[in-house]
Formats: structure tokens, C-alpha cells, sequence
């Protein structure tokens, strides 16, 4: 569970802004320069801020991908905190 929510607030940190930065892409490290999934990050960190064009641009899942990672942050939240009463009959 950790890791979704660890997935969710790493773009707050992300500068979307920087043209250099670190990836941990195995694309990238093996010289390839297109990826399906680079971007992404830069786009949720861009959707964070409010710039929703931007966040388009970077890539096009951004907006579907915040929700999916809340959306699955959110039910194992309530699976695991929520306390149920047992039912008598």
C-alpha cells in the first residue's frame, strides 16, 4: 500500500519544469529515446500545479493515471482501516 501512496505524492516533489533530470527509465538507460511511460510523472507533477495543458502535452494518461493511483490508494484505505460490527442475529 505504501508504495501506491509513495507513487501518488512523488510529483508534488518533481520540478516539471527541469529539462535534466534523473529516470529511473530502462529505455533511457539502454539508449532507447522513445517510452510509452516517460512523461507521466512529469504530467501528474503538472496536473499538482494546475496546468492542465501542460499536463496534456507531457502525456496524455497524466490526468488518468492521478485518478487510478487515488482511486486504489483510497479502496485499500478503507479495506484495511475500516472497522466493521459484527452482525447478530
Amino acid at each position: 500500500m505504501m508504495a501506491w501512496i509513495i507513487a501518488l505524492f512523488i510529483p508534488f516533489f518533481i520540478d516539471p519544469w527541469a529539462s535534466n533530470h534523473f529516470s529511473i527509465c530502462f529505455f533511457k538507460w539502454i539508449g532507447i529515446d522513445w517510452c510509452p511511460g516517460c512523461g507521466l510523472g512529469k504530467s501528474i507533477a503538472f496536473l499538482y500545479r494546475g496546468e492542465w495543458r501542460l499536463s496534456f502535452e507531457s502525456h496524455w494518461l497524466g490526468a488518468a493515471a492521478t485518478f487510478l493511483l487515488a482511486y486504489r490508494v483510497f479502496n485499500l484505505l478503507r479495506k484495511n482501516f475500516l472497522i466493521t460490527k459484527p452482525t447478530t442475529i
